[in-house]
């Protein structure tokens, strides 16, 4: 087993408690999804909002996946003039049997436009 880093994002229309928690429930899913991983495979998450969303903590969603045990953090993205508003990110620390040519980024809705290199 190696250790890898698993990154995605997901965009939200608005700033509403249910839809972040609902967003980032879907990003989480997909990145376990994708990757074929269980929730012992996670080492810890952070997870980064831009400063327009204010309405719950994208962390509330992981714990809700039964992530309780897992280090979650969530923390500010940087305010850069013209980023994307609304989006939720994510960095996942994982154990997984596969290379890291073969880990699968996860990039919903509008944030495929951020990392079209490896969104998936």
């Amino acid at each position: 087993m190696s250790v890898r880093a698993v990154r995605g994002a997901v965009q939200v229309d608005v700033d509403e408690r249910e839809v972040v928690l609902a967003a980032t429930r879907e990003l989480v899913s997909e990145v376990v999804r994708l990757n074929e991983l269980s929730l012992d495979d996670f080492i810890s998450v952070l997870f980064t909002c831009t400063s327009d969303l204010t309405s719950e903590f994208p962390a509330v969603a992981a714990r809700e996946l039964g992530m309780g045990d897992v280090p979650l953090m969530c923390a500010r993205e940087l305010e850069i003039h013209g980023s994307m508003p609304r989006v939720i990110r994510l960095m996942a620390h994982v154990e997984t049997p596969r290379p890291r040519a073969e880990v699968r980024h996860v990039y919903l809705r509008g944030a495929q436009a951020l990392r079209r290199d490896i969104a998936q």
